[in-house]
């Protein structure tokens, strides 16, 4: 017959692996928060951080565009900022000043597609009101665009609007 002072060893290797098994399942389960709290924090501030920018890049005013332009072009990424630096300028802009086009943007509803920590994708419902030299008189439009965006150093910033 054994003795319990054999057992003892069984026993106590048991309970590591216990311990171990429960100690990978709480740090699993407490990683899993963790990414729901990142991914819900990127939603919230990736929409705001669309919301802004879309903004900031399709509003306005002939006076002040090429002013407004590059203090939009701040909130984008590399490749689509050039972009939009470069229609802004050379159609956006001039055409602007010279029928004193001024464009109001307003966003009526937006929502989140995807989001992560570090890209996201939202959909903004906007309203548009234009005036110009022409044309006077505020001529409203509705439009819709996706916003994709990327988290570079803690800042979401606009890497491709499209509208839909």
């Amino acid at each position: 017959m054994e003795s319990s002072t054999s057992r003892l060893p069984l026993i106590a290797g048991a309970l590591g692996v216990v311990v171990l098994v429960f100690a990978v399942l709480v740090g699993w389960l407490g990683y899993g928060k963790m990414q729901d709290a990142a991914a819900e924090s990127a939603r919230t501030e990736a929409v705001a951080a669309a919301e802004e920018q879309a903004v900031a890049m399709l509003a306005y005013d002939f006076d002040n565009v090429d002013e407004q332009t590059a203090a939009a072009a701040d909130g984008l990424t590399g490749d689509f900022r050039d972009e939009y630096m470069n229609l802004m300028q050379n159609i956006i802009a001039p055409g602007a000043k010279e029928k004193s086009i001024s464009v109001q943007v307003s966003v009526q509803a937006s929502s989140v597609v995807s989001a992560d920590a570090d890209h996201a994708v939202t959909l903004l419902f906007l309203n548009q009101i234009t005036t110009s030299s022409e044309n006077p008189e505020a001529v409203s439009s509705g439009s819709r665009v996706r916003v994709e965006l990327e988290n570079q150093d803690g800042r979401w910033l606009v890497n491709r609007l499209t509208p839909i």
